[in-house]
């Protein structure tokens, strides 16, 4: 019989023991399933703040893709228009040499000399103007147009009969066109 005891003892004592190994393990695994999801929480953190800040860099990327872009857009349509406009400046002032050119072809004379003199400035005015519509300089018409401040400039108003309003009765200055961009606006007398 104290075998017996001394046995039952020792299958307690075992039983006990393993009851307090799984209580342990159970403890500990407890611990490393908190540990496991407090490192999961941290690395999924961890991973959205990397997807936001690629996003962000994504983002900035794309802004700046868009700016060089639209620069090197600007860069060629100033070139371009560059390019198309190379003329303005000495059409600019080559305008009052024409302008001279037909105020002295519009003298009246009698004397024969004085009449092939101004057939001479007539063909220099003709070669004058081809070169220059040649470039794209057009004359605006204007006399008996509606007026457009886009293209005259009014200097003076009166009332005639024979004219609607808003009409340009006279032309005191012709203006110029270069391509679609006015180099001067053509100086009007226009109907009330």
């Amino acid at each position: 019989m104290a075998e017996e005891k001394n046995t039952l003892n020792e299958e307690a004592v075992a039983t006990n023991d393993t009851e307090q190994e799984e209580t342990i393990e159970e403890v500990f695994g407890e611990a490393e399933v908190v540990v496991e999801t407090s490192a999961t929480e941290e690395l999924e953190k961890k991973i959205a703040s990397l997807e936001a800040e690629l996003e962000e860099k994504e983002n900035r990327y794309l802004r700046l893709q868009a700016d060089f872009e639209n620069s090197r857009r600007r860069a060629r349509l100033d070139s371009e228009a560059a390019q198309k406009y190379r003329a303005q400046s000495l059409i600019s002032d080559l305008l009052p040499v024409l302008d001279n050119f037909e105020r002295a072809l519009n003298v009246e004379t009698d004397n024969e000399q004085t009449k092939s003199l101004l057939q001479g400035m007539e063909m220099i005015h003709r070669t004058l103007l081809d070169a220059l519509k040649k470039e794209g300089v057009e004359p605006i018409e204007s006399q008996g147009k509606e007026f457009d401040p886009n293209f005259h400039q009014a200097v003076m108003q009166v009332e005639e009969e024979g004219y609607d309003s808003n009409i340009v009765v006279e032309e005191f200055q012709k203006g110029y066109l270069l391509k679609d961009r006015v180099i001067r606006p053509a100086m009007v007398k226009v109907n009330q």
